[in-house]
């Protein structure tokens, strides 16, 4: 296989982990991708939604999401979970759950609105990024078909 057809194939990797973390890995594995390839796409998508959400926020709140949804409550049961998220577990925490819980979206806004500085939080959203790629891909390589059956609730072929 050419490099190009691995690109070719990396491409919804790369967008679906800018969406959701673990669909990077998954992806990865169902595109038949090199392991490295997988591990860098997943970063690589979830680095471009934080990069672009820690310089573009506001410009993409203002213009986007409240045109959408203007009445927005301040103190809904969402927000009051988010405050009490950052409370207990801080940047480090959130930044290291994000993969895991958040979305690379979810994640980066909830740091963002809580005034963490734009260099730091890449920085770390970078470091926790890359681990959990490399933990996820290497766990979904491992045992690909058998937990990706699992969570279809197929059987195993015979």
């Amino acid at each position: 296989m050419s490099i190009w057809q691995e690109l070719l194939r990396a491409i919804p990797v790369y967008f679906s982990s800018m969406l959701k973390f673990i669909l990077g890995p998954i992806g990865g594995y169902t595109a038949q991708l090199t392991l490295l390839t997988t591990i860098l796409t997943t970063v690589a998508g979830t680095m471009t939604v934080v990069v672009a959400f820690s310089f573009f926020g506001d410009w993409i709140k203002k213009k986007i999401i409240l045109p959408f949804f203007p009445n927005r409550k301040l103190f809904s049961v969402r927000n009051r979970k988010f405050v009490l998220v950052w409370k207990k577990y801080g940047l480090l925490g959130v930044v290291a759950l994000t993969p895991l819980i958040f979305t690379p979206i979810g994640g980066t806004l909830l740091c963002l609105s809580f005034g963490s500085p734009k260099d730091k939080l890449i920085l770390y959203m970078f470091i926790s990024a890359s681990f959990w790629s490399i933990i996820l891909s290497i766990s979904v390589y491992l045992f690909g078909d058998n937990v990706l059956l699992h969570w279809l609730n197929q059987d195993l072929p015979d």
